[in-house]
């Protein structure tokens, strides 16, 4: 996890894949994605989208059965780019 002065950046472990599982969750406890009108977000982000960012997916490959581990670069914005620094 890290954190700006008003955003937090969480690391999710999905254990399900529920619709709008994370949306619903971090809405619930008072944390709703930066954008995210529909769950709670006061504001929309300029392009219309929320802050959600699916950075890495495992799983194994229905038939070769390999484990799989894409990773997807961050999304090229000033928020995200933010995080990246802090985090080094």
């Amino acid at each position: 996890m890290a954190h700006s002065e008003n955003y937090y950046l969480l690391e999710i472990d999905l254990k399900t894949g529920r619709h709008h599982q994370i949306r619903c969750q971090l809405a619930k406890i008072g944390c709703p994605i930066k954008g995210d009108l529909k769950y709670g977000f006061d504001r929309s982000d300029k392009n219309g989208g929320i802050s959600l960012h699916s950075r890495k997916a495992t799983f194994i490959h229905p038939v070769s059965k390999d484990k799989l581990e894409l990773t997807a670069a961050t999304p090229d914005e000033n928020l995200w780019k933010n995080f990246e620094t802090s985090q080094q």
